[in-house]
């Protein structure tokens, strides 16, 4: 086995197939499918099923798939780590972030790092739930997780910082029922229709929570895409609930941003794994939860 073989496979079933996975990684397909075949053997069993001219992963290409992230991502770490002696110059923080926390406070934190490490890059990884959030710091894909902090317990091998505290504020069109710079009692949301996110979201949660206090609200779009919340409401589909992250934002395309009463909030928090993190990733965590490293 050898570490080709691992980035090789990983590759494989982060893009869903052979040819994608070779088409991100620049190599032949059958270049990647012989390393894959010849993994297979020092294993002694397949990792893929092959269903037509598609791969689905066996139970033991999932055993496989935890390691081998840990495995690239430790080498990456010690690549990164001989790399910034005498002082961190290069390198890549992976953070994987729900829309509502890519749009503040990672925008600021990012700024702030870039500033202080320009020659660092942040890749940011798309996550709609804070469940999918911690599993992709869990299994290695992202090195840090950005996330409303969820009600579930965490996996023993992920820890969490608060950082941030955001209320919950009411989107609605300004040619509505509702004034600007009043507060809106959830009993003055019965009737209208919403524009709600997926389950396991802390926006979704609270419109659920007012629902069951006995207002009767009506869910007129669900949507996983949450930058598409503001045009939907802007366009008088409904009203929305969201983090305050999106006030700046809804505001400018000429929404009216109202506290709701009583308030509610929601508690942001970085993830990181247990074990070595990159350089890169210290640095970041050195400005925004020292309390991590």
């Amino acid at each position: 086995m050898n570490v080709r073989q691992l980035e090789y496979f990983l590759a494989v079933v982060d893009h869903g197939g052979v040819n994608r996975a070779a088409d991100a990684l620049h190599v032949a397909q059958p270049s990647l499918s012989q390393a894959i075949r010849a993994l297979e053997r020092h294993l002694g069993c397949d990792l893929f099923h092959r269903v037509g001219r598609g791969l689905v992963l066996t139970d033991a290409g999932r055993a496989l798939v935890g390691p081998a992230r840990d495995v690239l991502r430790s080498l990456e770490a010690a690549r990164a780590g001989v790399a910034s002696v005498g002082g961190l110059q290069t390198g890549r923080v992976e953070i994987a972030a729900m829309p509502s926390q890519a749009v503040e406070p990672l925008s600021s934190l990012i700024a702030d790092f870039t500033r202080e490490h320009p020659r660092i890059s942040v890749f940011i990884r798309a996550a709609f739930t804070p469940q999918e959030t911690v599993e992709l710091v869990r299994n290695g894909s992202a090195e840090l997780g950005l996330l409303g902090t969820p009600d579930a317990s965490l996996p023993p091998d992920v820890r969490l910082s608060t950082i941030a505290r955001q209320r919950f504020v009411l989107i609605a069109p300004a040619d509505g029922p509702f004034a600007e710079g009043v507060p809106v009692r959830r009993e003055r949301l019965e009737g209208h229709r919403v524009v709600v996110g997926q389950r396991g979201t802390g926006m979704r949660r609270l419109v659920e929570d007012i629902r069951a206090a006995g207002v009767g609200l009506t869910e007129v779009v669900e949507t996983e895409h949450r930058e598409v919340i503001l045009p939907l409401v802007l366009s008088g589909v409904g009203v929305a609930v969201l983090a305050e992250s999106w006030a700046a934002l809804a505001r400018q395309a000429g929404l009216l941003v109202l506290d709701l009463e009583p308030p509610a909030h929601l508690r942001v928090a970085l993830a990181r794994r247990e074990g070595p993190i990159t350089p890169a990733a210290a640095a970041f965590l050195e400005g925004a939860a020292p309390e991590l490293l």
